[in-house]
């Protein structure tokens, strides 16, 4: 009996040794297959990502390839355009307006000299869509100002572009406003009569809606042909350390006294409201009063102008000569008084 227990013990501990014998091997062979499958996929991945990057590698110097020669291919191009036909033919560079100022300046006369000096002056910067797709506008209305390119084409001696440099008398000095007709060279000025008639000003912007634009602080004088538009960026538009001289700090030499209005004045302006109401840039007569008080806080009169006053105040009764300023159709006269206030008499509706 002893002997037969002793056997049957001997059968299990045999039983699981084999048991666990074949467990282990086929532990280790699935191991196995587990790391040389893992291998495998790892080895096809690495070499997918090399074909890959050695594919984008191939790709990337082909596309600067093709962009060198397509830079090339323009700069032929422009050089072939603007190759001279003579020795005496002027190169000619492909621009046109893309937009146009609707301002409540209807003439030159009254238009600020400088940007943002009238913070009611208002308009609308309308662009041309067959150029310009509003979508181009889109993340504009987040800047607070704008910088605007266009053309003075209003100045009378745009005849003399046309003419030969030798012949167009386009005058190096100017006489400068501030320094009582005194002049200056061209370039250190801002004057409107220049060689290329450009312009360059600054204005707030409102609101951005569709493909126009809605500006104030504008010196800009209705139908102004515009070229460029350009966000106001201050990190780098604005220059503390920026030098200029003395006689361009002299603010107080076009400044005037005061503003004051006739009696009668509101009433007429009331009058002709209705007239001008439904195309007008301002909200009431009361905003187109305070307007005009803006506009005339400055002396807006030329260099002749003023300077004729000034020697012979006798001549046109004491600095009583009437002036007029042309806004939004309306015709505002007034009259510079002997102690250099403004005085406002009247206003008429200008008829078209």
């Amino acid at each position: 009996m002893v002997s037969m227990a002793g056997s049957t013990e001997t059968s299990k501990w045999l039983t699981l040794s084999i048991t666990l014998t074949i467990a282990t091997v086929s532990a280790s062979a699935a191991f196995s297959v587990y790391y040389w499958s893992n291998r495998r996929t790892k080895d096809s991945n690495d070499k997918l990502i090399k074909e890959l990057q050695k594919s984008l590698n191939e790709a990337l110097v082909k596309c600067s390839a093709e962009r060198q020669g397509r830079i090339r291919a323009q700069q032929d191009l422009r050089k072939a355009m603007l190759q001279a036909k003579t020795d005496n033919s002027e190169m000619i560079y492909p621009m046109a307006p893309i937009a146009i100022i609707r301002s409540c300046f209807s003439t030159r006369n009254g238009t600020p000299r400088q940007p943002l000096i009238v913070p009611l002056a208002r308009a609308h910067l309308t662009f041309d869509t067959s150029r310009v797709p509003p979508s181009s506008l889109e993340g504009l209305e987040e800047y607070s100002h704008c910088w605007i390119i266009y053309v003075f084409h209003l100045n009378t001696d745009l005849d003399k572009l046309w003419k030969d440099p030798s012949r167009s008398k386009l005058k190096a000095k100017v006489r400068v406003p501030r320094l009582k007709g005194e002049k200056k060279g061209l370039f250190a000025t801002r004057s409107p009569h220049r060689p290329c008639p450009i312009g360059l000003t600054v204005a707030k912007v409102e609101s951005v809606k569709g493909n126009v634009i809605l500006l104030s602080g504008v010196d800009l004088v209705d139908g102004t042909p515009v070229l460029d538009v350009k966000p106001y960026l201050p990190y780098c538009d604005s220059i503390k350390e920026a030098i200029v001289p003395d006689w361009v700090k002299m603010n107080d030499m076009l400044a005037v006294g005061c503003v004051d209005f006739s009696d009668n004045f509101f009433a007429n302006l009331t009058r002709y409201w209705p007239a001008i109401v439904n195309k007008s840039l301002y909200s009431s007569p009361e905003e187109f009063k305070n307007l005009i008080k803006q506009v005339l806080s400055w002396d807006i009169r030329s260099v002749s102008q003023r300077t004729q006053d000034e020697q012979e105040p006798s001549r046109n009764g004491g600095h009583d000569t009437i002036y007029h300023l042309n806004l939004e159709k309306l015709d505002v006269s007034y009259r510079i008084t002997l102690n250099g206030n403004v005085l406002v008499e009247d206003i008429t509706l200008v008829l078209t």
